[in-house]
């Protein structure tokens, strides 16, 4: 009986103070609580099994013969594992135009990754803690930079290079993409660095660390995540780009996905070298994605909450 009288007490006692009680949910609310569960994730799961559809049908095309693939589509193959075959890869290795562009390929991306990085790093330090003369105005023109369309410069900057004997290098295609890529590597991790509490700056200069020692023992290990996000961005960028290279590179200097372009218009005669070139392209992005995913994961999210 107390407690029952505690709790008409107590119900009074709300009632008369005006408190509100538990809130009413609405029919729509609930049906929404309801329908977030497994409803929703089922969803989600049919979206990524469609979208995944593509790849598999390229990496089931890539393992079947030229014969195969002329007879009939690629989903044959869950009914005829017999076809799936690696001799396609084979023909691939053979192909000295695949293999030299894929070398190609990585000789601009590294760099040009690394360099994008690298610079990106060191001038985004600079705008976000060191003082300098116009280092405000300077960075509003790197934002600025930002709006500018690769398409303006690619025919200034092919006169350029032409002069400097650079045009149809694998440098000048680097050079390009180190010069475009730079501007959202400054605005991205000045933004970052600038999150980095000053006290921890200010005690690491009291032990007596200069700006480089500060920057390589302070900085960047708090801008891991960040520096992950700028290089995964930056690689898959230059490594899927077609338009830079098409115009910057000659047949020497050609990365994978000129090649490709290349050889589809033979597409009658090459048809077994297309889709294993085509799986290769993609296949070396999505592992370097998933190899710093965490690090990708924690810089998107880094200036998320404070």
């Amino acid at each position: 009986m107390t407690a029952q009288a505690e709790t008409v007490t107590g119900a009074a006692e709300q009632a008369a103070s005006g408190s509100p009680g538990p809130a009413r949910r609405s029919p729509a609310s609930r049906l929404a609580e309801r329908a977030g569960g497994g409803a929703v994730r089922v969803f989600l799961v049919l979206v990524g099994l469609f979208w995944l559809v593509p790849t598999i049908g390229l990496l089931l095309s890539s393992l079947r013969s030229p014969q195969d693939m002329a007879a009939d589509g690629w989903w044959t193959v869950l009914t005829k594992p017999s076809q799936l075959t690696f001799a396609s890869y084979a023909e691939l290795l053979r192909n000295g135009d695949i293999t030299g562009s894929l070398v190609n390929t990585v000789l601009i991306t590294v760099p040009a990754t690394l360099l994008v990085v690298v610079i990106g790093s060191l001038a985004g330090y600079a705008f976000a803690w060191m003082e300098f003369p116009g280092r405000d105005w300077w960075f509003l023109a790197v934002v600025g930079l930002l709006v500018v369309p690769v398409q303006v410069a690619l025919i200034p900057i092919a006169e350029l290079f032409g002069k400097v004997g650079l045009f149809g290098s694998v440098l000048g295609v680097v050079l390009f993409h180190v010069g475009f890529g730079l501007p959202f590597a400054v605005f991205l991790l000045r933004n970052f660095f600038a999150e980095i509490p000053r006290e921890l700056l200010e005690a690491a200069r009291l032990d007596g660390a200069g700006e480089l020692r500060l920057f390589a023992r302070v900085v960047l290990p708090l801008g891991g995540p960040a520096i992950a996000s700028l290089g995964i961005f930056q690689f898959l960028w230059v490594w899927n780009d077609l338009l830079v290279a098409l115009i910057f590179a000659d047949s020497g200097s050609q990365p994978i996905t000129v090649a490709l372009q290349t050889q589809v218009r033979q597409f009658g005669n090459n048809i077994d070298v297309l889709a294993p070139g085509a799986f290769i392209s993609m296949v070396i992005p999505l592992a370097v994605f998933f190899a710093f995913q965490r690090q990708f994961v924690s810089g998107v999210m880094a200036g998320a909450v404070k």
